[in-house]
């Protein structure tokens, strides 16, 4: 059962209605008194709750009423209701346990959403289930991984995908955060739809609005054509917004605008344009103390925190390192047709004891530049390790360049070629054979100006 709880007869009309038309069963009440009384017996599974009541426009009353709704159920989910001008109420209502805050007036989709994504959250189980059971139920493929804590991971992206929730992904660098994001909307309902990928911190502040919501023919001196922003561009689909602890208080404004109502306005232009899309955030920063030192807005903060993914780094999960290696290897016997290609297990356990501060990049890393430099298909110690602390590894001066030769850069582009080369141009085999999903290899290849004529695969 959903509770509502809002003085206001017309906004507690409008929501029974809203809500039972999606077949929930909903109570409402008026008053503090009647809501806790309800929330004692009838044990709601989710509460609406307005900050405002006709007696108090504050919204003390209504973060109190919060608090002791928290202290008899501490594990309820609770949306709150607010205006434009109480925000910085809701985001009090939010550390004292709140789950969400839908700015009024309220769009129905948003809010329907939000129940939903909530409901779904409580509603599950504790139960554990096996690698082989979640990629019968999800498309995973992209995602190596045996460790509890990645299936944990897999479990709550699986449970989340289906909803709108706006999610943050934080995790050191290297930790996979784009391959989540990325699995998150293959697993939506937007799975056909656009996924746009966003680098915040590779954006000047001056080219900001521009480049996330478009300018029009004019509206600055070379803008010589009308131009579409990054939102327009993921409308019906996913944005992914990386890097976003990068952005600076000014541009953190402008965002929170088009996060709150899914509205923006493009530049050189007064016309306000709607946009439908599922917001995925992703940082390495500690968003919670930038916002104790005030360079991160505590508001957009909640905005884009509905569900929090923490990704460990590959050091808190060692037992992958072997999975992922031969994962590498895998795809780089394809690449390089080299069928033979093998690690020894010293080698393989040497490269479990590393800390590996770049994560899962620098662990590819390590095995790419390995293959490239060794002579023979085996890979050992001395060329692994070589890897690492720079030292120089006699190599065939028939084979690729060695280390130090070529930027990491450089030897991604060589990689795409070949792989395009190897398979034909067939874009499904050559994103598979470099651990990549298509869209990341689209993005690449145009990232990096590499024809190609895809044929059918």
């Amino acid at each position: 059962m959903i509770l509502i709880i809002d003085d206001d007869i017309a906004v507690r009309t409008s929501l029974l209605l809203l809500l039972k038309s999606e077949q929930y069963d909903v109570q409402a009440a008026a008053t503090p008194v009647e809501a806790l009384i309800i929330v004692k017996k009838e044990r709601p599974q989710l509460v609406i709750l307005d900050l405002n009541f006709s007696i108090d426009t504050s919204g003390e009353e209504g973060l109190d009423l919060l608090g002791r709704i928290r202290k008899i159920d501490a594990a309820l989910p609770v949306i709150l209701i607010t205006g434009w001008g109480s925000i910085e109420l809701a985001v009090q209502g939010m550390k004292l346990g709140a789950s969400d805050f839908i700015n009024k007036p309220w769009n129905n989709d948003h809010l329907l959403q939000s129940v939903k994504t909530l409901l779904s959250l409580k509603g599950a189980g504790k139960q554990k289930h096996t690698r082989r059971q979640l990629d019968s139920q999800y498309n995973f493929q992209h995602i190596i991984g045996h460790d509890e804590k990645m299936l944990a991971i897999l479990e709550t992206i699986g449970r989340v995908a289906s909803t709108d929730a706006s999610i943050l992904i934080m995790g050191e660098s290297g930790t996979g955060k784009e391959l989540i994001a990325e699995a998150i909307h293959q697993n939506s309902k937007r799975r056909g739809k656009p996924f746009v990928k966003v680098n915040l911190g590779g954006i000047a502040t001056s080219v900001f609005e521009s480049e996330m919501f478009g300018h029009v023919r004019g509206a600055f001196t070379d803008a010589r054509f009308d131009r579409a922003g990054r939102f327009e561009l993921a409308n019906k689909g996913t944005i992914f917004l990386d890097e976003i602890g990068d952005l600076d208080q000014g541009s953190q404004v402008k965002l929170l605008r088009v996060l709150q109502d899914r509205t923006y306005e493009v530049l050189g232009s007064s016309r306000t344009k709607m946009v439908d899309v599922r917001v995925v955030c992703a940082t390495n920063k500690h968003l919670n103390e930038m916002v104790a030192k005030g360079s991160f807005r505590e508001d957009l903060l909640y905005r884009i925190n509905l569900i929090t993914i923490y990704l460990p780094a590959l050091r808190e999960r060692s037992g992958d390192i072997p999975v992922l290696v031969n994962y590498f290897i895998s795809n780089l016997k394809e690449i390089y047709n080299r069928p033979n290609l093998t690690i020894t297990p010293a080698a393989m356990k040497w490269l479990q004891q590393l800390p590996l501060p770049g994560n899962i990049r620098q662990l590819k890393n390590i095995v790419e530049r390995s293959v490239l430099v060794s002579k023979s298909d085996e890979l050992d110690i001395d060329v692994i390790s070589a890897q690492i602390e720079g030292t120089p590894v006699k190599k065939d001066s028939t084979r690729l360049p060695g280390v130090g030769d070529l930027t990491l850069e450089q030897m991604e582009v060589q990689m795409i070629r070949k792989a395009m080369e190897y398979h034909h141009n067939k874009i499904g085999k050559a994103a598979r054979s470099l651990g990549l999903t298509r869209s990341s290899l689209y993005r690449r290849l145009d990232k990096y100006n590499i024809p190609y004529d895809e044929t059918e695969d």
